[in-house]
């Protein structure tokens, strides 16, 4: 297939380029940085620059595609929510996506499956109830952020597409995301719970999530959301003490809320909460998950890393 993809140069989309790519597929990337395609010769991706907000010559590329990728937002947890920051991560989600479907629907050859990502925010903060893709949206600053971002999405719809969104969680991985932030204070054997530790914690594996991506495409009766996470979610304090296991450190130093919301203010919501998701849609429809337990998945993660 021909297959454009946005935020391909980011954390899950340089992964999920390779995979395509050695797949057998032409992966299209649209993107602000180009040196970073360039830099990577044994990536073998067409890049073509676009700023993500204006209409230009880079809508050329969409034509004829079987499939596009909307993968592009500026990082969630890499800085203190201020006004400004939060707009930007809106801005960066929902008009980015308002932009790319308004392109695609001008095209008379259109893209039979359109995927964009969204998050587990959708569904705010969550009691022990285990959420499925039906369960209600929820409040706060994520919430309305995944709605919007969603809505722009699926109107793809309205041209033919069939659109999936990725509601995804903390994805695992040694070269990004959020576990590398928390092995520091473990390798110095000052590793422990964020408080309260009865918050959940629902994770996936990157190989997992790259693969629920291909499932998606490959899967003509998959649409709409689909939690983009493993079948085993824990509490903030399992998820430490495994870390630790696997780590061979002790997980006994907890860290207070209020310590974390003073240093990362409104930020330090997405560490205090959580939500227990299941990944029904992909469960009953036959996905077959690699890393079905954390400790699994933690021991693949850090064990190749050591390596």
């Amino acid at each position: 297939m021909k297959i454009v993809i946005t935020g391909g140069t980011g954390f899950i989309g340089r992964a999920l380029c390779a995979t395509l790519i050695q797949g057998g597929h032409r992966v299209v990337v649209l993107t602000r940085q180009l040196g970073q395609i360039h830099h990577r010769p044994e990536l073998p991706v067409q890049a073509v620059e676009w700023n993500a907000r204006d209409s230009g010559p880079w809508e050329q590329v969409l034509e004829g595609a079987d499939a596009v990728i909307n993968l592009a937002g500026t990082p969630i947890a890499d800085a203190r929510w201020t006004d400004v920051r939060k707009q930007l991560i809106i801005d960066s989600r929902i008009l980015t996506t308002r932009l790319l479907v308004r392109a695609l629907s001008r095209w008379s050859s259109k893209p039979a499956t359109f995927i964009s990502a969204s998050g587990i925010g959708y569904y705010g903060a969550a009691d022990d109830r285990r959420l499925d893709e039906g369960a209600a949206r929820g409040n706060g600053f994520l919430a309305d952020l995944c709605l919007g971002w969603e809505s722009e999405a699926l109107r793809a719809a309205e041209f033919g597409a069939r659109v999936v969104t990725l509601r995804t969680g903390m994805v695992l991985e040694q070269d990004g995301g959020a576990l590398p932030k928390m092995l520091l204070p473990f390798r110095f054997f000052a590793g422990g719970p964020i408080m309260p530790g009865n918050q959940w914690v629902s994770w996936i594996h990157r190989r997992d999530h790259i693969g629920l991506i291909q499932w998606a495409l490959s899967t003509p009766t998959v649409s709409g959301p689909i939690n983009a996470v493993a079948p085993e979610p824990v509490t903030m304090r399992t998820f430490c003490e495994v870390l630790g296991r696997v780590l061979h450190r002790p997980s006994w130093l907890p860290v207070p809320r209020v310590v974390l919301n003073a240093l990362l203010g409104e930020l330090g919501t997405l560490m205090t909460t959580g939500q227990r998701v299941i990944p029904a849609k992909a469960m009953a429809g036959g996905y077959r998950f690699q890393y079905p337990t954390l400790e699994q998945a933690l021991r693949d993660v850090l064990m190749r890393s050591a390596a």
